[in-house]
């Protein structure tokens, strides 16, 4: 992707960066629930995929439960 689409995704993430950066001064306790609702929001963007790429402890601090078993 180039070009002003491009470049917006670019601001978005910066902007998200320089968020969590400035969060990771902030209480642990509320930093750690901001990130758990950030991956809840994403997995249910995603319908529930994300979980499956996540590391479990991850996955149950975020309250995703397991992931979904593989299939055959």
């Amino acid at each position: 992707m180039t070009g002003p689409e491009q470049e917006a995704t670019d601001d978005d993430a910066a902007e998200l960066i320089a968020q969590l950066k400035e969060l990771a001064g902030a209480d642990p306790a509320d930093v750690r629930q901001v990130v758990a609702e950030v991956l809840a929001a994403l997995d249910r963007a995603a319908g529930g995929a994300l979980r499956e790429h996540l590391p479990e402890t991850i996955r149950l601090d975020a309250g995703l439960g397991p992931a979904a078993p593989a299939r055959p």
